[in-house]
């Protein structure tokens, strides 16, 4: 294997010794290592800079992100909640195919192991790490935000015993606030993605300990109401952008949450 660490140390520069399919191969591997340090260290950084700058084609992109959609159907956690990292980074470089958008669509509401860090995997991020790409997709022109709004609906309904404890919930909240920045959704749109979670959690009675899919829930709904009150950065670096039809997101939010507390 490459010493990815003294190729991140020379700022990337790519070896002159190995063909570039197999110097994405090996990388493509390295980002489905169960080590953390290989997973999410060097061959991370290494990866996310090439495709940035454009030094791994167009055709060897499109590969690769095929080789991320079906990774959503790999056994292993950390193959599956890495994939749509990469899938973001490819999306942001210009590359989109439909299959990717459908394969991701499949995996996030579906996804079981929704840990935020693992003591011996490290960093899992099931939700954050979707919650990326789907913000991603939801402002790319070619993909119908209300689509990824609905795959966020899925997201926060789907059943689960794990309450979200690396900021996933922040995360998700975050995402969605972009894709409603877009100015082609009508109100209907920006707020009709709500309706399935209050029909899901606003009719039974919450039992007590608070179910985790409910907290989750919550909280991540909470934090979407301050941004669509205050607005969000796309990037740090930026300034916040309204959300488009904030007013009604933010009633039809709280509506939401009002519906649940309440029951």
């Amino acid at each position: 294997m490459i010493d990815w660490n003294t190729i991140e140390a020379a700022d990337c520069a790519v070896p002159a010794d190995r063909a570039m399919d197999d110097l994405v191969g090996e990388l493509s591997r390295a980002l489905t290592d169960p080590d953390p340090l290989v997973r999410d260290g060097a061959p991370y950084t290494v990866l996310a800079t090439w495709i940035d700058r454009g030094t791994i084609g167009a055709s060897r992109r499109l590969e690769l992100g095929d080789e991320m959609a079906a990774r959503f159907g790999d056994p292993r956690t950390e193959a599956r909640t890495f994939a749509p990292l990469v899938l973001d980074m490819l999306v942001a470089a210009g590359d989109l195919r439909a299959g990717w958008v459908d394969a991701f669509e499949r995996w996030y509401p579906a996804e079981r192991d929704l840990r935020g860090h693992d003591g011996t995997l490290g960093w899992l991020h099931a939700v954050a790490h979707g919650a990326d790409l789907l913000s991603r997709l939801g402002r790319h022109p070619e993909v119908a935000p209300v689509r990824m709004l609905e795959l966020a609906a899925a997201r926060l309904t789907a059943p689960t015993d794990h309450v979200y404890d690396q900021l996933e919930d922040d995360r998700l909240a975050r995402a969605v606030a972009l894709v409603l920045t877009r100015t082609d959704l009508s109100e209907a749109d920006s707020t009709g993605w709500l309706e399935p979670i209050a029909e899901r959690f606003g009719s039974d009675r919450i039992s007590t300990p608070v179910p985790a899919h409910i907290s989750n829930c919550l909280r991540t709904l909470r934090l979407l109401h301050v941004l669509a009150d205050r607005g969000v950065r796309p990037t740090s670096d930026l300034p916040a952008e309204p959300l488009h039809h904030r007013e009604a997101v933010k009633s039809a939010v709280a509506d939401v949450l009002d519906r649940i507390v309440r029951r």
